[in-house]
């Protein structure tokens, strides 16, 4: 059967929320499929949509929804039809999708670290005792203060934008980026110090972008099929698993990344109290093919050793 492209008179609809770094993802989607199907860029149309997460920036994001709050208009406007596709950053995605829903197509990953960002270029381990930092990842700050009780880290949302502009008013003296991000936004001005996922492991699929498609969709399906990473898609279904089973949300202060090796893959998890008091970390190897079963194993063998209560607490 012929595959029905979009055009200028009937645009593929490309959702999405409508900061810098999520509008530079919605355009690398559409130009993979223009490069794919051989279409005019007016064969798409990007849609931004507002979502709460974005709205609503005076409070931590578990006090306001979790994980969902930077999913749930977009998905909605997806079921109703008003979009046809939609781009996330995947590791703001909830592990589990509304019914009629399907995330199974994500794009080359990006550098997966967490960036160190300070105005004056310096490093993590340039931070004097008492340092401010700034940030509003759980998992970050439950690191942070695991590894520097010392620091006094507060609360810092935001976009890129925005959080630059809290550092120069002395708001913190340095925060925490995506390198993945920084990179999509060409932001080469951008004072950063990569940090190596053996010191600082970074969150569940950070650096990957997902896109999500109605079930009952089979041009969407076909088209979104020519531009998958089937080797993102691979570390994502372990890590993914991984967060799932310990029923992961902005609450939660998890860390995970499995890497490739050949025929092998490598996982990796961490998680912490809220408070950073305790950090338990492991790792596993086995078949790629076998990445869902380890993240669930991985996950089962943390939480045994954790025991109750673990993630309660401020």
């Amino acid at each position: 059967m012929m595959l029905d492209l979009p055009s200028p008179a009937t645009p593929l609809k490309i959702g999405t929320r409508g900061s810098p770094l999520a509008l530079a993802q919605a355009h690398e989607t559409r130009a993979r499929l223009m490069a794919a199907f051989g279409l005019p860029e007016a064969a798409f149309g990007i849609v931004v949509i507002k979502v709460t997460g974005d709205a609503v920036q005076d409070r931590p994001l578990k006090e306001i929804g979790g994980k969902g709050l930077f999913t749930r208009e977009i998905e909605e406007a997806l079921l109703d039809a008003s979009i046809d596709i939609a781009v996330h950053s995947m590791k703001d995605m909830p592990t589990a999708q509304p019914g009629g829903l399907v995330l199974d197509t994500y794009l080359p990953r990006e550098d997966v670290r967490d960036a160190f960002v300070a105005l004056d270029g310096s490093g993590f381990d340039a931070l004097p005792e008492g340092a401010v930092v700034g940030s509003s990842s759980l998992r970050r700050r439950a690191q942070l203060k695991y590894r520097r009780p010392d620091l006094n880290v507060v609360e810092f949302r935001g976009n890129v934008q925005t959080r630059l502009r809290k550092l120069s008013e002395g708001v913190a003296q340095a925060t925490f980026l995506a390198m993945a991000g920084l990179n999509r936004l060409g932001a080469a001005d951008v004072p950063r110090r990569a940090i190596d996922p053996d010191a600082m492991l970074p969150a569940v699929a950070q650096g990957a972008i997902g896109i999500e498609r109605r079930a009952d969709d089979p041009r969407a399906a076909a088209m979104l099929e020519a531009i998958h990473h089937g080797p993102t898609g691979q570390r994502l279904a372990a890590e993914r698993s991984f967060l799932a089973a310990l029923d992961g949300s902005c609450e939660t202060p998890i860390a995970g990344l499995a890497e490739l090796d050949g025929g092998s893959l490598r996982l990796r998890g961490e998680i912490l109290r809220v408070d950073g008091t305790e950090a338990l970390a492991d790792a596993t190897r086995g078949a790629v093919e076998d990445g869902p079963e380890m993240g669930r194993a991985l996950a089962a063998k943390l939480l045994s050793r954790a025991g109750a209560g673990f993630f309660e607490g401020q």
